[in-house]
């Protein structure tokens, strides 16, 4: 029983039934780092041996999904999401098994072999995608550094603001306005050049480029692979001292069209770059454009993404929701109608955020009021307002508050503002503020926003109900009372010494754990040596036998592992509950004594055993006297296990009378 080594491979090479070499899924396996691929997704924190961050399966405010990355395993406590690295990625991003095989292979530069010749087309046409995409990042990046024609567009960089600093580190580059630059100095194939969406072929059969005069801001996915352009043409006056600038000078931004590497719906830009500030900092900040986020960048706010020349959509939001709790919208949230606001709400309340907006000066934009005020910029991040909160103040700063008429105005206009929040207990509590800022008495309001409501509803159908506020989703109740009762990695009775400094998040005392757990003492102890088992299974593997197990879910899991040569085969191997139980105990610690927990556990199979002999002898009075032999060579033997010169030799003596007896049984 080996948990923690290297596969054992067949020597006859086998296959997955996706047409990949099983040694070659082995070796993804063993070479990927598990806690990068996370990181790529979640914010992970490091808690003793263990990574823990937020569930990316389910809505969670307190972590509970862990990772240990030695093994290459995950398990949620909340929602019970379980697996491996691949398993992580196909669940994550939707993918087919032979698809996260091939994207963790390309990330662990693993050529994977196949036993069928198509099996591998789609990977390696993405992987030659990526590759043109790399390569057109670097062209475009070098043509800005030191091509003369890029001349005008270093001029308006600098004019924004972007040193050489600035233009290294997000990589923008210039796309000359040439017909064929990019085209001929990378000679792609004509598939390759369209399915970037860098180019085409014209009517006259000539390969042509898609972005051209244009300041080139490249997109990159979350792990920081490019995938996509946006292309900024240059203003008016430089466009005339451009040498090559054309006469039509086309929409403001040219941006890449969806292809097989690029989604504008799942992508968000600068998100590469911004996942550890806002893994660090718990709040994503949410622009409408490239400049946007290089300004927050500028200003020292580098926990800022944009959306790629699209509204912001539910997939944004799951992706969010992996990295932080709360996102701030950077921009004019105000002109949002009422659908848009609802799917504000809606999104907080299914993934557990909190959408507060910056309110910025009129006309501003981020990346302008980063070069003009700075302060400014930060202020209104900082002062961020709920989106209910901001909707309101825009309404009652419009008003006339001086007046009655004015202040019973701006009421009637609020009203239907705070109607369109799904929580009756925070439509209450702006009810009261209005009130008091309007001097209106609150029970009129709140008959005005019954009507307001009842309007809202007549006018687009029956609302969905939705949760008061500072309620939770029931799933999310039950995910967090999941994780309670299933963090429970250790036994206190079998700690070597010493309290757990493990950390608040991550797992709680043994003392702790044993009160929470619902199941009997026999039970935990035998998790506590498959737990060892599988961390140290050295110092357990040989003293361990079927006998000692009295949970069916236990002994399967110790079948399991006796009989496989690593963890992950043992997982594959075992029955579903036995299978999540050794997933779960992967990515739990522990630091109990082995000898401690095999006297414990050789100490219950053996009062279980003795219980059947009194049973025996009660039946049966022939069997009085064989049972009182064996019981006097029994006790004694039983009183050497809390010996600690004694107990070693004692469990030995114990267990293979045990086994004996159950052969004989047999």
């Amino acid at each position: 029983m080996v948990a923690n080594c290297p596969a054992r491979l067949s020597r006859r090479a086998t296959f997955a039934r996706v047409g990949i070499l099983e040694e070659d899924v082995a070796r993804v396996r063993e070479a990927i780092d598990f806690v990068a691929v996370a990181g790529e997704h979640i914010g992970l924190k490091r808690v003793g041996r263990r990574w823990v961050g937020l569930c990316p399966f389910h809505a969670e405010k307190t972590p509970s999904f862990s990772v240990n990355g030695d093994m290459g395993l995950y398990y949620c406590f909340g929602c019970g999401a379980k697996g491996d690295v691949i398993t992580f990625v196909r669940e994550l991003e939707h993918l087919e098994f032979a698809e996260a095989v091939e994207r963790l292979a390309s990330k662990a530069g693993i050529q994977l072999r196949y036993d069928d010749a198509s099996a591998g087309r789609d990977r390696q046409r993405r992987d030659r995608l990526v590759e043109a995409m790399e390569r057109a990042v670097s062209w475009y990046h070098e043509r800005l550094l030191t091509s003369p024609d890029a001349g005008s567009a270093r001029t308006y960089l600098r004019s924004r603001g972007y040193d050489g600093e600035v233009v290294r580190a997000f990589r923008l580059g210039w796309a000359p306005d040439a017909w064929d630059a990019l085209a001929r100095a990378l000679a792609l194939p004509d598939e390759v050049l369209e399915q970037t969406g860098l180019g085409m072929r014209n009517r006259r059969g000539r390969q042509q480029d898609r972005f051209r005069g244009r300041v080139m801001f490249p997109i990159f996915d979350a792990s920081g692979r490019p995938v996509a352009f946006g292309g900024r043409i240059l203003p008016p006056e430089l466009r005339r001292a451009s040498p090559e600038a054309g006469d039509t000078p086309g929409p403001k931004y040219v941006n890449s069209a969806e292809t097989p590497i690029y989604s504008k719906s799942r992508t968000l830009y600068g998100l590469n770059w911004a996942k550890g500030a806002i893994v660090e900092t718990g709040e994503a900040i949410v622009c409408e454009g490239y400049t946007d986020v290089i300004g927050f960048s500028r200003v020292g706010l580098g926990r800022a993404v944009a959306t790629c020349g699209t509204a912001l959509a539910d997939d944004h939001f799951r992706t969010l929701k992996n990295f932080a709790r709360r996102v701030v919208l950077a921009y004019d949230a105000d002109t949002a109608g009422q659908a848009a606001a609802e799917r504000f709400y809606e999104w907080e309340r299914r993934y557990e955020l909190d959408i507060a907006v910056a309110s910025l000066p009129a006309g501003a934009d981020p990346g302008d009021l980063a070069a003009r005020d700075p302060d400014a910029l930060r202020a209104a991040v900082a002062g961020a307002q709920p989106f209910l909160s901001f909707r309101l103040e825009r309404v009652l700063a419009q008003a006339d508050l001086g007046s009655p008429e004015g202040r019973a105005r701006a009421a009637e206009r609020a009203l239907p503002v705070i109607a369109e929040h799904p929580s009756d207990l925070v439509r209450d509590q702006y009810v009261m503020e209005v009130a008091d800022r309007c001097r209106a008495a609150p029970e009129r309001l709140r008959a005005g926003l019954a009507d307001a409501i009842r309007a809202g509803k007549a006018n687009k159908g029956p609302r969905h109900p939705a949760p008061a506020s500072g309620s939770r989703p029931a799933r999310a109740e039950q995910a967090e009372e999941a994780a309670e009762s299933g963090r429970r990695p250790r036994v206190g009775t079998l700690k070597r010494g010493g309290d757990s400094r493990a950390g608040a998040t991550a797992t709680a005392t043994s003392t702790e754990r044993v009160r929470r757990a619902g199941d009997g003492t026999a039970r935990r102890v035998e998790v506590e040596a498959l737990r060892l088992a599988v961390h140290r299974p050295e110092e357990v593997a040989d003293r361990l036998e079927e006998v000692l197990f009295s949970d069916e879910v236990n002994l399967a899991g110790f079948r399991a592992l006796a009989g496989a040569s690593t963890l992950h085969e043992a997982i594959g191997a075992a029955a579903p509950d036995a299978s999540a139980l050794l997933q779960r105990l992967a990515v739990e610690e522990t630091d109990a004594d082995p000898d401690d927990v095999i006297a414990l556990l050789v100490k219950q199979a053996v009062t279980r055993a003795i219980v059947e002999l009194e049973a025996c002898a009660r039946e049966s009075v022939l069997v009085v006297p064989e049972v009182a032999q064996t019981l006097a060579w029994l006790k004694p033997a039983v009183e050497q296990l809390h010996d600690p010169d004694n107990r070693i030799g004692a469990c030995d003596r114990l267990v293979a009378w045990l086994v004996q007896r159950g052969e004989e049984d047999a």
